[in-house]
């Protein structure tokens, strides 16, 4: 049990758990500076809720970090501006990101974007996170039979995409 209370005590958990948003932020977004700006904001919602008052609490940081993560992807993905995409001058050189190089993170990536959000969510959570249905259901704000349900048909939607670019991942390794 942590409590709200000392900057130090914040630091520290935004320390240890900024990875572990990110790697979640990347898996929802599918771009890296999206997920860097979603671990931001998810982490000033934690801070503001920290540190309001002496006596509150927040029984599961990490859980409840994950839930804020989750919800705010979704919030974001609801404004119509969410879809708009700036452009400007590109750079010359491009360094690759060595996490984007991975074909299997490719066609995870390529699967997840042909996802709703909360359908992505619900799989990501789920799956990746490996969190009980329970879990996602009061996370996401929704019955567990609809975790159930929507897991079972984006699993359908995106098994025949992870299917092939497995198929062609091994005969790559022999």
């Amino acid at each position: 049990m942590t409590t709200a209370g000392k900057l130090g005590d914040f630091e520290e958990f935004a320390r240890v758990r900024t990875p572990h948003l990110h790697r979640s932020a990347w898996l929802l977004c599918g771009d890296r500076h999206q997920a860097e700006d979603l671990v931001q904001e998810t982490l000033a919602k934690v801070y503001v809720r920290w540190h309001r008052r002496l006596g509150a609490r927040i029984d599961n940081p990490a859980a409840y970090a994950q839930t804020t993560l989750v919800r705010t992807y979704l919030s974001a993905r609801r404004r119509r501006s969410s879809h708009e995409l700036p452009y400007g001058d590109v750079p010359e050189q491009v360094r690759p990101d060595d996490a984007a190089t991975s074909d299997l993170r490719l066609s995870l990536q390529q699967a997840l974007d042909g996802l709703s959000p909360l359908d992505r969510a619900v799989l990501v959570l789920r799956y990746l996170e490996d969190l009980a249905v329970s879990e996602v259901a009061e996370r996401l704000e929704v019955s567990p039979g609809a975790v159930r349900n929507r897991s079972m048909r984006a699993l359908d939607r995106i098994r025949p995409l992870l299917d092939s670019s497995l198929v062609g991942t091994r005969k790559e390794a022999r």
